[in-house]
């Protein structure tokens, strides 16, 4: 269990600014090109990530399964509103001809 802490700890502390920074619209110029729009890019990877504390953290708590059970739902249903937020602004920055 406390290997599981550890990631969690480590993936918090590395990958989560970036993805903060991604939605106040702050990114390197050479990958704006590629990330088209930055802040619902950076939105859309902050729900993704989301999944992650929601699954955990009633898990290592030692929470009921009925509550890790929804929770682990709600995460699910998050990380799928964000992969449509994303996939919905590539195609429509797909349509008005940017890369």
């Amino acid at each position: 269990m406390i290997w599981q802490w550890i990631g969690l700890a480590v993936f918090s502390f590395t990958l989560l600014p970036i993805r903060l920074a991604m939605a106040a619209g702050r990114v390197p110029a050479r990958l704006r090109a590629r990330l088209a729009p930055v802040r619902v890019h950076g939105w859309a990877l902050l729900a993704v990530y989301a999944v992650a504390p929601l699954n955990a953290i009633p898990r290592l708590a030692g929470a009921s399964p009925e509550l890790s059970l929804a929770l682990t739902a709600a995460a699910g249903i998050v990380a799928v509103a964000g992969c449509l937020v994303l996939g919905l602004a590539r195609l429509a920055t797909a349509e008005k001809g940017a890369p």
